[in-house]
């Protein structure tokens, strides 16, 4: 698969490696196959060496790594080093040039030897480096930790921190040769993870992807949750039982204590945890704060985590007794009904920060609750799907179906009536929104000005 996006990045990390007049530190981390490994090896050039590191135990990564390092510098691991203070020593004498040490997966060397950090603070702070340090992550909390905790030894060392964060839903189009329709319902499976998308290359189409690679306990993906997990938290139960509930339709902080028998204040942390690795978030109704909203719903954050465990999870026995095709027939049966969530989510996603309309729009988010009907006087619930405040106070208006054959006169007739009980669109400049995934049947019909139709194309265009 061609190499889409990171243009921000790549472009970063070259400047603070080349431009730099002295040797630098940087750091970079994020999720599990998000692309960190690729990111630096595109920057690195053939004198600099790359080093992945496993979980041995230390005088083992000591001598992997000085051989690594024998590539560059001849005969560097003909010496055994007793220590990274010895190892880190004799090769900042030996360099006679800077070049660029990456050391990738981190967290793994520092488990093994706790004072690593402590060993490159020193040879940091000594202003006697020669060569420029990578370090690389996949265990977020850990990598945190390291570089951003004021207690520990390389708080505020580093030159440049990069935080790698999932590819944005147009370049899926562009890595896999996609319409607009595949990209939405591609992404509302896969997220923003490349190497998802470079398995999803392999076969022929989303559902054979599905099948071979989720579908199946062989299958390269069965099991990726409770890999991710175990990258942060001594273990995954927990983390995979809070997504299953919520996956699965809990998602108030009472229902899913429930359901998992546990006290509410028992799964504050766990839940934060999983909001803060970015696999979860709290929804609230536009408009309302967090911290005074008795509405706060958890939902899950990644479209792959909320594929699984949509799934994947609750089909685990069939999938066992080999039966991924009768799972798969299920899953076509209300695909559209999944994507439909992701649809709405990626329409706030494009509308958010966009100038549209000739006004610059803040974060859109759903609004529900009770409108209140002034004819009848009397409330009503009421759920809008897509709500933004410009600058100007205006408010955007959106209404998300992922269907077919759509009349656009009643989606506009509802949303207006919609917007009429809404109570923080009194006496506001309203746009109207209407997100759908296909061409409307009464194309006769003439939009108001203030009307306007969105489809995947649109959505897509605006998020570049």
């Amino acid at each position: 698969m061609q190499i889409v996006d990171r243009k921000d990045e790549q472009k970063r990390l070259r400047r603070v490696l080349q431009e730099s007049s002295s040797s630098v530190f940087v750091a970079i981390y994020g999720r599990r196959r998000i692309g960190k490994s690729t990111l630096v090896k595109l920057v690195l050039n053939d004198e600099d060496v790359y080093f992945m590191a496993d979980k041995s135990e230390q005088p083992v990564q000591r001598e992997l790594l000085a051989m690594a390092l024998s590539d560059s510098f001849p005969d560097f691991d003909a010496v055994k080093y007793p220590s990274w203070d010895a190892l880190f020593t004799s090769l900042n004498h030996r360099a006679n040039r800077r070049f660029t040490l990456c050391l990738d997966e981190f967290p793994f060397l520092v488990s093994q030897s706790p004072e690593l950090p402590s060993v490159l603070q020193r040879l940091i702070d000594s202003n006697t480096l020669k060569f420029n340090i990578i370090i690389c992550g996949s265990s977020q909390q850990m990598m945190e930790k390291a570089i951003l905790d004021s207690s520990e030894p390389l708080y505020g060392r580093a030159t440049s921190i990069i935080k790698l964060l999932p590819l944005r839903l147009p370049y899926i189009q562009e890595a896999l040769g996609l319409t607009d329709v595949q990209a939405i319902e591609e992404y509302a499976v896969w997220g923003g993870v490349p190497r998802y998308w470079i398995l999803r290359e392999t076969e022929s189409s989303l559902f054979s992807a599905l099948e071979y690679h989720l579908l199946n306990v062989n299958g390269t993906l069965y099991d990726e949750p409770n890999l991710l997990f175990l990258d942060d938290m001594t273990q995954s139960t927990q983390a995979q039982s809070l997504l299953s509930v919520i996956g699965n339709g809990c998602n108030r902080l009472s229902e899913i204590a429930a359901r998992m028998e546990k006290k509410a204040t028992d799964l504050s942390r766990p839940l934060k945890k999983l909001i803060d690795l970015g696999y979860l978030y709290k929804e609230i109704p536009f408009g309302e704060k967090e911290e005074n909203s008795k509405k706060s719903l958890y939902k899950i954050a990644d479209p792959f985590m909320s594929f699984y465990f949509a799934y994947v999870v609750p089909n685990r026995s069939l999938i066992g007794m080999g039966r991924g095709q009768a799972v798969l027939r299920k899953l076509e049966a209300s695909f559209s009904e999944y994507v439909s969530f992701w649809w709405e989510h990626f329409c706030m996603q494009a509308v958010s920060g966009q100038e549209l309309f000739g006004r610059v729009w803040g974060m859109a988010s759903r609004w529900w609750g009770n409108g209140f009907d002034e004819m009848a006087k009397k409330s009503t619930p009421i759920e809008i799907d897509v709500v933004a405040e410009s600058d100007d106070k205006s408010l955007l208006i959106g209404e998300c179906k992922w269907t077919e054959g759509e009349y656009a006169e009643r989606l506009f007739n509802e949303l207006r009536q919609k917007a009429n009980l809404l109570p923080l669109a009194k006496k506001r400049h309203l746009e109207f929104v209407l997100f759908l995934k296909s061409p409307i049947l009464d194309s006769n019909f003439s939009l108001p000005s203030d009307c306007h139709l969105f489809y995947p194309k649109d959505v897509i265009n605006i998020m570049f």
